[in-house]
């Protein structure tokens, strides 16, 4: 069976051979793992096989970009949205947004127009390299960032949460905005020959303790342009796979209704339960993740092993579960741990 079939029947409600698989490894776990045992010039996809690949455009004002500050350890950069941002060379972060170009009505005003479709913003170069993963049978994605996790990258956190209450036509300016330069891009991109298998859209609305904002919130302001997206890709014989951190347990009724295929990846040490939400939305949904990372790291295989032989195979009942991590693997797990953590998941995730 091809990934791709094993992914599509996954997400369709239906038993394949075994659960499909994918992973998000940080770049310095990955560098861990190559002094560990992981070949060189051997990537952890390839050593595990991980069955999804993505192709996506540049979605960012496309400004120009600049090189502020540099020393050993860190980089401070104008990014393409005109976002001030310091990041560490050496380990890997959440990069720290420092300021905004665009950070009231105004400023989105005179930026918004560079928020348009032109050819500039995808490598139709890749699509051989986009026919090559369709032809070994890869899953293969339409990807994206949308909604209130692209838009903060522009505006930031702070400001854009307090538009939500202050200025809620503004927000959803930005958010149709976005969602209508993604759906231009995935137009064009399948007019010139990409071929993809489904949308994996990130949008993180959740932290550790709570969505960002309320339901009510959500279903004013966000709603609407999460629905379009889906309802874009479910008209084009496309599921939906949605990225969303954190906790997000009031949301999930709300991403039922806009058309969602998939939840992804379901934080464990954010209070997201892949047991208790097959039980409650199995039904409606498919999941992908909720393996907790934590437990990959423990010195004590055992945990790990109770981790993966609870939830995997009561997830995997009647098809709509793919393993993933429940965010990104850490540099805090060794070669070994996520070797046995993987050999777990093939062992469990048989039919």
């Amino acid at each position: 069976m091809t990934s791709r079939e094993r992914f599509l029947l996954a997400l369709n409600h239906k038993e394949p051979d075994r659960i499909p698989i994918h992973d998000s490894p940080w770049g310095t776990t990955v560098a861990r793992w190559h002094k560990e045992g992981l070949p060189p010039n051997v990537s952890p996809g390839q050593y595990f096989g991980y069955e999804l690949t993505g192709f996506g455009g540049d979605t960012s004002f496309q400004l120009p970009t600049a090189l502020i500050e540099e020393t050993d350890e860190y980089t401070i950069v104008k990014d393409a949205d005109g976002a001030i941002v310091k990041n560490w060379k050496h380990h890997t972060s959440t990069p720290e947004k420092r300021d905004f170009t665009i950070k009231d009505r105004k400023t989105w005003e005179e930026y918004k127009d560079r928020m348009k479709y032109n050819d500039s913003r995808v490598n139709f170069n890749a699509v051989d390299s986009c026919k090559r993963m369709r032809e070994a049978g890869n899953f293969v994605t339409f990807s994206a960032a949308i909604g209130y996790d692209r838009t903060q990258g522009m505006v930031g956190s702070v400001n854009l949460l307090m538009a939500i209450l202050d200025d809620p036509e503004w927000v959803k300016d930005m958010f149709r905005t976005n969602a209508e330069l993604v759906i231009a891009i995935a137009e064009e991109m399948m007019a010139k020959e990409f071929e993809f298998d489904a949308a994996f859209l990130y949008d993180d609305n959740g932290y550790r303790n709570a969505t960002l904002f309320s339901p009510a919130a959500y279903k004013e302001v966000l709603f609407p342009y999460h629905k379009m997206l889906f309802d874009f890709f479910k008209g084009k014989g496309l599921p939906t796979i949605l990225h969303t951190c954190g906790c997000v347990n009031p949301f999930v009724p709300h991403y039922i209704e806009a058309g969602l295929t998939c939840l992804q990846p379901l934080e464990v040490k954010a209070g997201m339960d892949l047991i208790e939400l097959k039980k409650n939305y199995g039904e409606h949904l498919a999941f992908m993740g909720g393996i907790d990372v934590r437990k990959m790291a423990s010195d004590d295989p055992r945990e790990i092993e109770e981790e993966i032989k609870t939830k995997i195979p009561f997830a995997k009942k009647g098809g709509g579960y793919i393993y993933h991590s429940d965010h990104s693997v850490p540099d805090n797990v060794s070669f070994p741990n996520y070797k046995r953590t993987m050999e777990l998941v093939m062992e469990y995730g048989k039919y």
